[in-house]
């Protein structure tokens, strides 16, 4: 299913096209997301940390955020660790 910043980029794209009633709904759920998001403080070394991760792996401060939080809590096993296929495909080269 599609993020609600990628619903409200299509509308924009097409705004003759969509109905006024759809556009309602696609505006309250962002208004939902905007009034409900909460931003983290962390202290400067933290910060400086996740600037470098966030840059080294090619995400925004929330998605590393996201990731550091899941990947930590899939090894202190609060969340079911994702195994890969032995014999399923795979891209790339080893």
């Amino acid at each position: 299913m599609p993020d609600t910043a990628a619903l409200l980029e299509d509308a924009a794209n097409r705004i003759d096209e969509i109905s006024t009633r759809d556009l309602q709904i696609m505006l309250r759920r962002a208004a939902l997301l905007v009034r409900n998001a909460g931003s983290i403080t962390l202290d400067d070394h933290t910060e400086e940390a996740l600037r470098n991760v966030s840059s080294e792996l090619v995400l925004t401060r929330e998605d590393a955020i996201r990731f550091i939080v899941r990947e930590w809590m899939e090894k202190n096993t609060y969340l079911p660790v994702h195994e890969l296929d032995e014999d399923g495909e795979v891209d790339g080269n080893a």
